[in-house]
């Protein structure tokens, strides 16, 4: 948006209309253009105030819990609670016992009540063995008993293509002999029903690109500045630190130039002064060597007439261990 001043009305070129400043709006901008705070009652240097100190106070803030003697019980509510219980005892107000719900139900049962516990999702029931056939009789007819050439093919098969249960033939009960794979049939039983998903997840398959979220055009962000108002010059590289105070007066950058980069040395410029530091970085070695660099020497020229005057004066500076130019 761009904003042309004329005395006390300004023209909006981005809404295409004239407006007409009040006052405090001009004495506004004239304060932020010469760098100071919008509202002429703000106090830079204002002292500081602490909320959490008094006189006396040995502990500024507690979490002691709130002594009993500072509870006072409503007299209204006890004349409520009285009244409440009278008339349950007369029989006006009953009170609905809650319904016991059974603490245990059928996990794998098949009736409505165990998908009901599920959260009604999509209830899968537990997997049931085959009913047991002829073969699996004791006294079975004998077109299923196999014959010994029948066994003796069974060790050609592959394990996977032979059958698991060969069926034999008893007169009585009394004489059938204990299940050998009683244990094991067992154990796969369980592992069925632990194995078993109870209920049927929904995977859901989401485009990663319709998770990003959805950055707005250039147009919709105006109005934006598209001049330079205010530029400062002086750095030849990049500036890598910045710092503003708060009134807005002084601003101090910093930049990556050095002649001597192996060397941890801070040039500063103050006013008609630059002071070289030592930032105190690097080992032994290099400290010597700053050291020795910020050793000072006084640096002399001649002028036209042949006396010697010097140019500059490199002074100690013992505040801040350094030379001051």
């Amino acid at each position: 948006m761009a904003i042309f001043l004329s005395r006390r009305k300004i023209y909006d070129e981005y809404n295409d209309e004239d407006v007409e400043l009040t006052k405090e709006e001009t004495k506004l901008i004239r304060r932020m253009l010469k760098g100071k705070a919008p509202h002429g009652d703000f106090d830079l240097y204002a002292p500081y105030v602490d909320w959490f100190k008094w006189e006396d106070s040995k502990h500024p803030l507690s979490n002691a819990p709130e002594p009993k003697s500072r509870f006072i019980p409503s007299k209204w509510e006890a004349k409520k609670v009285l009244g409440l219980g009278r008339a349950i005892r007369k029989g006006l107000i009953k009170i609905d016992k809650p319904k016991e719900e059974p603490c245990f139900y059928m996990l794998w049962g098949d009736d409505a009540s165990s998908s009901e516990k599920t959260g009604h999702l999509s209830y899968i029931p537990a997997p049931k063995p085959n009913l047991p056939g002829h073969e699996e009789s004791y006294n079975p007819s004998l077109e299923y008993i196999p014959t010994q050439e029948e066994i003796n093919s069974y060790q050609l098969m592959d394990e996977e293509d032979r059958p698991k249960f060969i069926p034999k033939r008893f007169m009585s009960l009394r004489s059938i002999p204990a299940y050998e794979n009683a244990v094991k049939d067992s154990f796969e039983r369980c592992l069925d029903l632990y194995l078993c998903p109870r209920v049927r997840k929904k995977r859901i398959n989401i485009d990663p690109e319709s998770l990003k979220p959805k950055l707005p055009s250039r147009k919709d962000l105006k109005p934006y500045p598209a001049t330079c108002y205010l530029e400062y010059k002086g750095h030849k590289g990049a500036v890598m630190s910045i710092s503003t105070e708060t009134s807005g007066h002084w601003i101090a950058s910093g930049s990556t130039w050095n002649p001597l980069p192996e060397l941890p040395i801070l040039a500063v410029s103050v006013g008609q002064d630059v002071f070289l530091l030592n930032t105190g970085l690097g080992n032994e070695e290099t400290q010597r060597k700053v050291k020795e660099l910020l050793h000072v020497t006084t640096s002399t020229v001649l002028d036209d007439s042949g006396n010697k005057v010097s140019a500059w004066s490199w002074l100690q500076d013992d505040k801040h261990e350094g030379i001051r130019l």
